[in-house]
């Protein structure tokens, strides 16, 4: 073969990858806010007049969505299709635990499939099938496999959907199957936003950057009951050499102990813990610490003179109640964190925490045991 020749097919072949490469990202980028829905005739919804959004730039979701009645959302998820699920989770607080979300993926060879799942923790088991807050119109949600793309279409009947958006995406070639009871393995990637439905403005919900509803419940617990309540009982027993600031320093410590506490348990009562396992036994031992914690403060007023024959009883009942705060305290926090799944740096950090005021418990005891030889 001569160079001419060479060159000649060279510059064939060239413009032969020049022509084919736009069919390629067209058949993945079909869709977007400046191209018209091509799939609007199969849906089981008029989807004209749609607000458009980028919803999620990274994995090219794009939806569509008006209030097309009264108390009627129409939604439609537009997204690559890897093999993969797809899902729009609508959330109070950014946060993907305790939402309600649509998921869709399309079977190789087999129809589309649509479920709504309530995402009540972080693992499979926790985030069931055919549950959810959602109202879904019957008979108006579909998915469909288009151009490389998948379409999520669904209704929901309410006045206002919630201001945060969860999007996420399966992993590949792991599509949700009958046989593990439709359980969804974990995603591989996925967003928060939140959403103005008036000017279809969105904006990231700040997941990271601050401590979500759950994350403050438990922060404020711990520091609470956790770690004030029990050094604020240490410096009563350790501490009365230096009266009346052992005193002064127990009482203040406790009642912010208590006042921390009881601003966990409060943030608790307002989580949304449906479909979480255990909660409710942990709430209940919650309830329980409240009960005694209070009590105490309550027996302060009753507390008789040193010179009192029923001091002894008083304090009998005082420190035992105090010690039994802390313990059932300490064992819900843990139960806390095991419901959560957090079980890394939350658990190592108070496990260790707990562990280096054993250890100085321990000293303590063993100096005040001498000197009262």
């Amino acid at each position: 073969m001569t160079m001419k020749a060479y060159l000649i097919q060279l510059i064939i072949f060239i413009f032969y990858l020049f022509s084919l490469s736009p069919k390629v990202i067209n058949s993945q980028q079909t869709d977007s806010c400046n191209t018209n829905l091509t799939i609007s005739h199969l849906l089981p919804f008029n989807a004209l007049s749609l607000n458009c959004i980028s919803a999620w730039s990274s994995q090219n979701f794009i939806l569509r969505y008006a209030n097309t009645g009264p108390g009627l959302w129409s939604f439609i998820l537009s997204a690559l299709d890897t093999s993969s699920y797809v899902a729009i989770g609508f959330s109070d607080d950014g946060q993907m635990v305790g939402s309600s979300a649509v998921v869709g993926w399309s079977p190789p060879g087999g129809p589309g499939l649509i479920r709504q799942y309530y995402l009540g923790g972080k693992n499979p088991w926790e985030c069931p099938p055919d549950k959810g807050d959602l109202k879904l119109v019957t008979g108006t949600s579909a998915i469909l496999s288009q151009s490389s793309r998948l379409y999520l279409a669904f209704q929901v009947q309410t006045d206002q959907p919630k201001p945060y958006l969860i999007n996420s995406v399966g992993p590949r070639n792991d599509l949700p199957s009958p046989s593990a009871g439709f359980l969804l393995s974990e995603h591989r990637d996925h967003a928060s936003t939140s959403i103005n439905y008036i000017t279809g403005v969105i904006s990231d919900a700040g997941e990271e950057s601050a401590f979500s509803s759950p994350q403050r419940h438990g922060l404020l617990g711990m520091l609470g009951w956790g770690v004030l309540i029990p050094m604020g009982a240490a410096a009563a027993r350790y501490c009365r050499n230096w009266d009346p600031q052992w005193f002064y320093a127990h009482m203040s410590v406790q009642g912010i102990g208590f006042a921390l506490g009881l601003a966990g348990i409060v943030i608790g009562f307002k989580l949304d813990g449906r479909g979480v396992n255990n909660v409710d036994a942990h709430t209940a031992l919650g309830i329980i610490v409240l009960a005694l914690a209070s009590l105490q403060i309550i027996a302060l007023f009753a507390r008789p003179d040193k010179s009192s024959k029923n001091r002894k009883y008083w304090n009998w009942y005082h420190h035992n109640v105090g010690r039994s705060v802390i313990a059932i305290a300490t064992a819900n926090i843990f139960f806390g964190l095991s419901i959560a799944s957090e079980k890394s740096a939350w658990f190592i950090g108070y496990s260790v925490f707990l562990g280096l005021s054993l250890i100085i418990c321990i000293i303590f005891e063993i100096k005040r045991f001498m000197s009262n030889e």
